[in-house]
């Protein structure tokens, strides 16, 4: 027999991933906790038993991305048989990654976050991870002390190769390369310029 316990994490789980398949779908406008509730199969009443409003599920769903993300990266910064600049690369991937397949949520993750203080608090919790993570990498190959100076520089290219390609405007009949190769460029060169001086 399941607990109440149980069973409210269950709901819960379900609505998470309701409101994010529909975000998958269409965006931040097709999420209503009408229309979760609908998908996951629950009562009409249930969504707002486990979040107060939609700023707070989608806060949810974006901080359980970045957690996701964060796990990613953890994992390629402990793999010993990566270079500090593959792990950097296979990082920035895993990020580009999210942005090609789950777009809105991809904006959602670096929007800033909405809703009830605990979702919030979760969120910004699960970004200060993932920047933890995203720090380390970097910080492998350019050190210490220059992570602050060419982190914002790496995120901020990324985001532009990300969004670029997404919204077609990286073809490589136009530019003659692919958004891999550009990363591949931009670590190298971050490499070359942390280690030259």
């Amino acid at each position: 027999m399941v607990s109440r316990v149980e069973s409210a994490a269950a709901t819960r789980r379900a609505l998470l991933d309701a409101a994010a398949g529909l975000l998958d779908s269409g965006g931040p406008g097709a999420v209503t906790l009408r229309a979760v509730g609908a998908r996951a199969g629950v009562t009409r009443g249930a969504p707002y038993r486990h979040f107060p409003d939609k700023d707070s599920l989608l806060t949810t769903v974006a901080a359980e991305a970045l957690d996701r993300l964060a796990d990613q990266v953890q994992a390629v910064r402990a793999d010993p048989r990566l270079s500090p600049a593959d792990k950097l690369h296979r990082g920035l991937s895993a990020l580009m990654t999210v942005g090609r397949r789950r777009p809105h949520l991809y904006r959602l993750m670096f929007t800033y976050p909405a809703g009830d203080p605990a979702a919030i608090h979760a969120a910004k919790r699960a970004g200060d991870r993932a920047m933890g993570e995203f720090l380390a990498i970097v910080g492998g190959v350019v050190g210490a002390e220059h992570t602050r100076r060419f982190a914002p520089l790496l995120l901020t290219s990324v985001h532009g190769i990300t969004d670029m390609e997404v919204n077609g405007h990286l073809s490589a009949d136009k530019w003659h390369v692919t958004a891999e190769e550009l990363v591949t460029t931009l670590v190298a060169m971050i490499d070359r310029q942390a280690h030259s001086g």
